[in-house]
């Protein structure tokens, strides 16, 4: 089958469904009122080491209102991206709903907030990993209802749990992440093997790669 985007109705389900399993960012704001949010995207990833950078998109409206996320990024440049783990996805999952701006997601959740070191917006307590981070751009994309902002942040303090890391490497079964799927569709991590990726050596003919 051939598809052309602008032209195959619930495209948005195609791409959703092999774009996958996504990382999903938890991310945690504060207006400039300082009424607090907390909501999970899952177009979200890891871009850069130096400067450490992340990005997730956030469509502008949801609907009757804006969307307070990316509102409360673009008036205080300040956020939180908390790693979204098996024993918090049913909590995030709560938080997915568009409540009104008053609500505290974090209650609706029953999860706790702890305070950030450098930023405003509070953590995820329950979360094993915390990126404070600071607004650097938000890209636009798309127009009208379909409006959307990538934002692009950098990292300005990360916190993970003493037993997820071990130098400098992640206990992947510790840390447990929760991947998105498409749909209502979730996937653990557990599942796993190993790669070694190969060096290419200019001594070596390259039928040895093969």
């Amino acid at each position: 089958m051939r598809i052309d985007p602008l032209n195959f109705e619930g495209f948005n389900r195609v791409l959703t469904g092999v774009v996958v399993p996504r990382p999903i960012a938890f991310v945690s704001t504060v207006s400039a009122s300082g009424v607090v949010n907390l909501a999970p995207y899952s177009f979200f990833n890891a871009v850069a080491y130096d400067p450490p950078t992340i990005v997730f998109s956030s469509s502008r409206s949801a609907g009757y209102k804006s969307k307070d996320t990316l509102r409360n990024i673009e008036e205080t440049g300040q956020f939180v991206v908390n790693i979204v783990v098996d024993p918090i996805a049913e909590a995030m999952n709560k938080t997915s709903a568009e409540f009104p701006e008053d609500v505290d997601e974090f209650e609706i959740a029953g999860l706790t907030q702890a305070p950030s070191e450098m930023v405003k917006a509070p953590r995820v307590a329950e979360s094993p990993v915390n990126m404070e981070c600071k607004l650097e751009q938000v890209v636009p994309i798309g127009s009208g209802e379909h409006a959307h902002g990538l934002v692009i942040g950098t990292i300005l303090l990360m916190h993970v749990r003493d037993d997820v890391i071990d130098g400098h490497r992640i206990n992947q079964e510790k840390l447990m992440a929760t991947g998105r799927m498409a749909g209502n569709m979730y996937c653990h991590t557990s599942d796993r093997f190993e790669m070694v990726r190969p060096v290419y050596d200019p001594e070596k003919s390259l039928s040895t790669y093969r």
